[in-house]
C-alpha cells in the first residue's frame, strides 16, 4: 500500500479526531443567547424588572437547564469563568422570582439558621449546590480576580449592578473592567469627600481579594472627580466603609 504523505496523514488524523470527539471542540463555548436576551429586556439602569422576568420565567428555566447540561471541566478557563458568573446571576434571579413580589430583600428568603446563599438550588454538572459554593469555592479561589465582586450580583441596591449583558469568554476582560469601573465611579456606591474615600462594605468583607489595598485598587479605575480627589490626597487619605442597603434591586425601588 502506498504510504500517505505527512501533510495528508495529519489532515486525515485531525478530521478523524473531530468526527470521533465532536464535543471536544463544541464544549469550548457556551451559548448564553437566551440569557442575554432576558437581560437586555429586563435590566434597566442597574435595576431589575423582576415582574418582566416573571413573565419570561419559562425562558429563564430553559437557559438554566442548558447550563445544567454543561460540563464546566470541558471549558477553556475564560469560558468557564464567564459560565460560573452567568450561572450565579441567573440563579439569583430565579431565587428572587420564587417569592416575588412578596419580598423586600433577598434576605427575606433565608432563615435564622440558613442564609439564601446557602440554599442548595443551583443545578451544576449533575449536582445541586449553593450560590456560596459558586462564589467562594469556585470563582474566588480558582480565578483570584477581584473584579468578580463587581460581576456577581446579590439582588440588592448596594450590590454592584446586574449587567444588562451576559458574560462571554472572548470578551470577559473588557466586560469585567467595564463593570468594575462603573461601580467604583458610581457616587451612590463609592465617593470621595474632604480627604476621605467612602467605599462599599465589599472592600471590607473581602479585603484579602484586594490585597488589603483599597486605595490602590481605586486608583486603577478612578475617573474624573474621584480620580482628582485621590490624586490630590496621596499621603493623607482616609477610608470609611458605607452601610450596605440590602433592599431589593428592583425597578420599583
Amino acid at each position: 500500500m502506498q504510504q500517505l504523505e505527512k501533510p495528508t496523514f495529519i489532515i486525515i488524523a485531525i478530521l478523524t479526531w473531530l468526527f470521533l470527539f465532536p464535543s471536544a471542540q463544541a464544549a469550548t463555548a457556551v451559548d448564553h443567547g437566551l440569557y442575554a436576551q432576558l437581560l437586555s429586556r429586563h435590566v434597566h439602569n442597574g435595576r431589575v424588572d423582576y415582574r418582566g422576568f416573571k413573565t419570561d420565567e419559562a425562558v429563564l428555566d430553559r437557559y438554566l437547564q442548558q447550563l445544567a447540561d454543561v460540563d464546566p471541566a470541558a471549558l477553556v478557563p475564560r469560558e468557564a469563568m464567564a459560565f460560573y458568573i452567568n450561572l450565579y446571576n441567573a440563579w439569583t434571579v430565579k431565587l428572587i422570582l420564587g417569592k416575588y413580589p412578596d419580598l423586600k430583600s433577598i434576605k427575606d428568603l433565608g432563615s435564622l439558621f440558613r442564609s439564601p446563599w446557602k440554599k442548595n438550588l443551583v443545578r451544576l454538572n449533575g449536582q445541586t449546590v449553593t450560590l456560596d459554593h459558586i462564589e467562594h469555592e469556585i470563582l474566588r479561589p480558582r480565578y483570584k480576580d477581584p473584579r468578580i465582586h463587581f460581576a456577581v450580583n446579590c439582588a440588592s441596591r448596594s450590590c454592584p449592578a446586574l449587567a444588562p449583558f451576559a458574560y462571554a469568554g472572548d470578551r470577559l476582560d473588557q466586560q469585567l473592567d467595564t463593570v468594575t469601573a462603573a461601580f467604583l465611579n458610581d457616587p451612590d456606591s463609592n465617593y470621595f469627600r474632604e480627604g476621605t474615600l467612602y467605599v462599599s462594605q465589599i472592600f471590607k468583607w473581602y479585603g484579602e481579594d484586594f490585597n488589603h489595598d483599597v486605595v490602590g485598587f481605586f486608583r486603577k479605575y478612578a475617573r474624573e472627580g474621584l480620580k482628582e480627589g485621590l490624586d490630590n490626597h496621596k499621603t493623607d487619605l482616609r477610608v470609611t466603609f458605607l452601610d450596605y442597603d440590602w433592599s431589593l434591586n428592583s425597578v420599583e425601588n
